[in-house]
């Protein structure tokens, strides 16, 4: 990129760096509006708002139309669809202190904007709760990209399998499976499960980043610096936006994925 295109970003990016200015352009995505009745939702002065509409303007982030209302511009459509990924790194700055994106391909990233409504969830107990409750509330579909098996979410997912829930899931091969993961499948009739096709299984070579997604909720669990899954934090929501985010990221997965192979698993 050549200096010109640098400078002229940095540019765009101090337009940017002031609230006010970002909400004008949040609000005009929704309804075309002039300085004045912007004063109003905002509840500022006109001189201000009509300040910042003018550096918008002179930006090529927004126009004005034949009737005197402003508008985004398609530049200014597209920088707003980019806002919401800085928004969701620097509301969870603190978390990618600690924590990476993983394994993630590079369009995904440039997505994670998408996961800017959901609610994080610290701690291993309430990151459990959580994941049951996904479970309890699905009626369609599980999908779940898993680096280890926690032994107490098994019944209450075989539970919901058994009226009808589909479970497709991708396992890691280096997957920590815990003692007693075997025979409580069987006792619980798991392989009439996989027979009947309810159960859908793949394997990978190394799961990072941990998913789990019914037709109405969804949540991610991104790996810690070193590369290592956390099953003591995630990202929750329902948001429709959030859901679409991890829903093609699972199949995404699903169809780079290999057969799957007990075997490979060890207790």
């Amino acid at each position: 990129m050549s200096d010109n295109l640098i400078d002229e970003t940095a540019n765009y990016v101090l337009d940017l760096a002031s609230p006010q200015r970002l909400s004008i352009l949040f609000k005009l995505l929704e309804k075309e509006s002039t300085p004045t009745e912007m004063a109003k939702k905002l509840d500022s002065t006109k001189q201000e708002v009509h300040r910042n509409f003018t550096r918008l303007t002179e930006s090529g982030l927004i126009e004005k139309n034949l009737d005197g209302k402003y508008l985004l511009t398609t530049f200014g459509e597209v920088v707003c669809t980019q806002v919401p990924t800085l928004v969701f790194l620097s509301q969870n700055r603190k978390y990618f202190e600690e924590h990476s994106l993983g394994e993630i391909p590079h369009k995904f990233k440039m997505r994670c904007g998408q996961l800017a409504a959901g609610n994080h969830i610290k701690g291993f107990s309430k990151v459990m709760e959580q994941w049951k409750s996904i479970y309890k509330n699905a009626d369609k579909y599980i999908y779940e990209i898993l680096s280890e098996v926690p032994l107490d979410l098994i019944e209450p997912l075989i539970k919901r399998v058994k009226i009808g829930v589909r479970f497709n899931y991708i396992f890691s091969e280096s997957a920590v499976v815990p003692k007693g993961r075997k025979s409580l499948l069987k006792k619980l009739g798991f392989g009439k499960l996989v027979e009947k096709g309810l159960v859908q299984r793949k394997m990978a070579d190394n799961v990072q980043t941990v998913l789990v997604i019914s037709e109405k909720e969804a949540c991610v669990l991104f790996p810690d610096k070193h590369g290592e899954s956390d099953l003591s934090e995630m990202f929750y929501s329902d948001d429709p936006m959030f859901h679409e985010w991890c829903l093609d990221y699972f199949r995404y997965c699903w169809y780079g994925s290999d057969v799957f192979k007990e075997s490979k698993l060890k207790e």
